[in-house]
């Protein structure tokens, strides 16, 4: 249990971390200000360049790969509870007054660390939905929903899998809102 909550602890300090917001601070800018006002890879994209959304994304998916990596190492459900912290840590950044990203990256980073073998399965979804519907949202919440297929098919960590699954659609859930409302 004390091997659980540590994994816990590291996985949301090290997703409460913020590239995208010591990026944009650099550069002068105030993501909350800026796009959607949100301080992930897209928007972070959008309003510094695409080398910066690019960093900030590699940046995003190490915060959920190294704690999972590193716990599963040791024993695989402190991995999963470190990578699933990450990705909340993330979203509820205390660094940023609980506005943090949407996670997509973060979950992405725990799944490569906690099942390397379903992350090129959930990458390509990604972008074979980018690819057809030119909506990064859409593209996200296909790759999460990937991720619990895979999850049930395998018999393996379906409730982790929808867990990440659930914080991603949470996270969306304004651009879905939109989207409903011909808004965007």
């Amino acid at each position: 249990m004390t091997a659980l909550l540590l994994a816990g602890l590291v996985g949301y300090l090290v997703g409460s971390f913020s590239p995208a917001t010591l990026l944009a601070r650099r550069a002068g800018v105030d993501l909350r200000g800026v796009g959607s006002g949100n301080p992930g890879a897209s928007n972070t994209g959008r309003a510094l360049g695409r080398r910066a959304g690019i960093a900030v994304a590699v940046a995003d998916t190490a915060k959920g790969l190294l704690p999972a990596l590193l716990f599963g190492m040791a024993d695989h459900e402190a991995g999963l509870v470190a990578g699933v912290a990450a990705v909340l840590g993330h979203v509820t950044s205390p660094l940023l007054r609980g506005r943090g990203g949407k996670g997509v990256a973060t979950a992405a980073g725990a799944i490569l660390g906690s099942h390397p073998l379903w992350a090129p399965v959930v990458l390509l979804t990604w972008l074979l939905v980018l690819g057809l519907s030119r909506w990064i949202a859409a593209a996200s919440l296909s790759a999460a929903l990937a991720a619990v297929v895979l999850a049930v098919v395998v018999r393996e960590d379906v409730l982790w899998a929808a867990l990440l699954f659930a914080i991603i659609l949470v996270r969306h859930r304004d651009n879905l809102a939109r989207r409903m409302r011909g808004a965007g």
